[in-house]
């Protein structure tokens, strides 16, 4: 019996395992994909992915065979729609950006690209579009484009630096604060706006709470473009990322500068005798008290005086009391300029004046005095039918001497030059 040869039948070729991988990675892409088919007129939907079919609302069997034309509405950009089909048409890739509609009705800002799908002879068979919905992106943008224009708009001035101080935003409340625009001081420090009032030690304690993650708020007095003075009230906060990382520092400053003229202008007039002027019984106390103690440290000499209008109670009785102040804020404008820079002038009563004369000697203190004493004469010379004089008793504040002691020796001393005759200086026994 012949043999046979008997062979192994062929083995198959193992099915290319490509196209089920390309399935598996469109289907579970994230971007939605979408490929119609290259008709004459429209174009019908062949394929799409999960993702798209989460992005829209419709089901898969939903989408098959339409046109993606379901998909536009009332936002939906005529212009990039055309730019659409004209690139359609040319085979071109087209990429752009326009809203879409849900199959509740409701848009989203899409953003996709197309591409054509060529067979081997290079005819146009399919395209396939890659889509991604941007809504969650414009919408956080709007809303940092919101903020940003809330910031901008806000009337106190906000300041963003990076870590190195360096200014990176400023508002324009802080250009109508400061006068210096955005583009004036992107790029530098805060320090431009410095003006020099404030001591290292202040800025070295803003650092240290800054450098622990602490706020720090203070009053800043800074300067304007202009070289004038602005108070701010600030509170610069330091910035960190989710890992704890410093990021920026945010700085909020509110000119408070029209407050704290008030507030000044109303501690001038509690510490300013309104009618003469010179200081009140009581800031003055404050300030003599100061002199003593500033004279005792330094080993240097003080004098003080009293001074009276003489037969002042006649004034006010003859001629009435508004001529009486008349008379007062004249002798105390003129008892002032005679007095040098340092030394202060208190309504010490009603027509009684306390001079405090710091580094002044009995004799200077003397000549002062008389100086202040023909001044008067002459300035209210012609402003009563009678002379306006006045009397005075001066004396020194010894270094051990108890302030009131003193004042007593030289109210005394006033006494004797009433006693005298008026219009003349006593000095105070030691």
């Amino acid at each position: 019996m012949h043999s046979r040869d008997v062979r192994p039948p062929p083995i198959a070729a193992p099915p290319d395992p490509l196209p089920a991988l390309l399935q598996q990675a469109i289907d579970q892409a994230f971007n939605a994909v979408m490929i119609t088919d290259a008709g004459e007129t429209d174009h019908r939907i062949v394929y799409a992915n999960p993702a798209l079919c989460r992005m829209t609302g419709y089901a898969l069997h939903e989408l098959l065979g339409r046109d993606p034309r379901m998909l536009q509405g009332p936002q939906t950009s005529a212009q990039v729609i055309a730019e659409l089909r004209s690139c359609l048409a040319d085979g071109r890739f087209f990429k752009g950006s326009t809203f879409n509609y849900r199959k509740d009705g409701s848009p989203y800002l899409l953003e996709w690209n197309i591409s054509a799908v060529r067979d081997a002879s290079g005819r146009i068979t399919h395209f396939v579009s890659v889509q991604h919905d941007l809504s969650a992106l414009a919408t956080a943008q709007d809303a940092a484009a919101v903020f940003a224009r809330a910031l901008d708009a806000a009337e106190d001035g906000v300041l963003i630096c990076n870590p190195q101080g360096i200014i990176e935003f400023a508002n324009r409340g802080y250009e109508k604060i400061t006068g210096f625009s955005p583009v004036e001081i992107l790029g530098h420090k805060p320090s431009i706006a410095q003006s020099g009032q404030h001591s290292p030690d202040f800025y070295a304690t803003m650092w240290k709470r800054l450098q622990q993650g602490l706020p720090f708020r203070s009053v800043f007095i800074n300067r304007r473009k202009d070289g004038t003075e602005v108070h701010c009230e600030e509170s610069i906060t330091p910035l960190h990322n989710l890992q704890g990382e410093l990021t920026h520092y945010v700085s909020i400053l509110r000119d408070i500068t029209a407050r704290v003229m008030a507030d000044q202008a109303f501690r001038e007039q509690l510490q300013y005798d309104s009618l003469t002027g010179a200081l009140t019984r009581s800031s003055g106390s404050l300030h003599l008290e100061s002199a003593v103690a500033q004279a005792r440290a330094r080993g240097a000499a003080l004098s003080l005086a009293l001074l009276d209008i003489d037969h002042f109670k006649q004034v006010n009785d003859s001629f009435g009391h508004p001529t009486g102040d008349k008379v007062l804020a004249k002798v105390a404008s003129t008892i002032a300029s005679c007095l040098r820079s340092d030394d202060k002038i208190i309504r010490w009563g009603g027509e009684e004046f306390l001079l405090v004369m710091p580094g002044c000697d009995a004799s200077s203190a003397v000549a002062t005095l008389e100086r202040c004493r023909r001044s008067v004469q002459q300035a209210c010379d012609g402003l009563l039918p009678l002379s306006v004089t006045l009397s005075a008793g001066v004396g020194q504040v010894a270094p051990e001497q108890v302030l009131s002691d003193a004042i007593e020796r030289i109210d005394q001393a006033l006494y004797r030059a009433k006693q005298a005759g008026r219009n003349q200086i006593q000095t105070a026994e030691p």
